[in-house]
């Protein structure tokens, strides 16, 4: 079998965008210059613990968001996927959306309330049930609720014959 020259180019740049998806496994010596460089720029970065915490959320419709730890010489020392039903039921009524916020990251998709109710975030997570999780935030800026519900993408939609 032989491959072209632009079906080279386009396996190199799908492989070398996957190679850049998430955090390298193994940290050790990893500075923050090389982890952007082989990321992109993160979303946030918050001080955090004696350090920087990097916040890399992973497409529109992505699964993850990736937390990277930097010592105080800016070093990653860890990293973790926070989008996991782990950290989901940490979220809890009267939260704080600015806790939220550093407990998950940026959510995938907001939605407004209709009657200025507040604001809905949704995060979209790996899982093989299709769902994603949901966050209603009050005016006050306040969880009100959370839960899991069913990604639009996979609502079943009824397909009506008329004869």
């Amino acid at each position: 079998m032989r491959l072209s020259l632009w079906s080279l180019v386009g396996l190199s740049i799908i492989v070398s965008a996957c190679s850049s998806y998430a955090p390298p496994s193994d940290l050790a010596g990893v500075s923050a210059d090389q982890l952007v460089a082989r990321m992109g720029p993160p979303e946030m970065r918050r001080q955090v613990d004696g350090g920087t915490r990097l916040e890399f959320p992973r497409g529109r419709y992505g699964h993850h968001t990736w937390f990277v730890y930097l010592d105080a010489g800016g070093n990653a020392v860890r990293s973790e996927q926070v989008l996991t039903e782990k950290n989901f039921n940490l979220v809890i009524p009267d939260m704080d959306q600015d806790a939220l916020r550093y407990l998950l990251g940026r959510p995938s998709e907001t939605q407004m309330l209709g009657r200025s109710r507040g604001v809905i975030w949704r995060y979209r997570y790996e899982n093989p049930f299709c769902q994603w999780f949901q966050v209603e935030i009050a005016l006050d800026q306040k969880v009100r609720s959370a839960g899991y519900g069913l990604a639009p993408e996979c609502e079943r939609r009824e397909i009506i014959i008329v004869p």
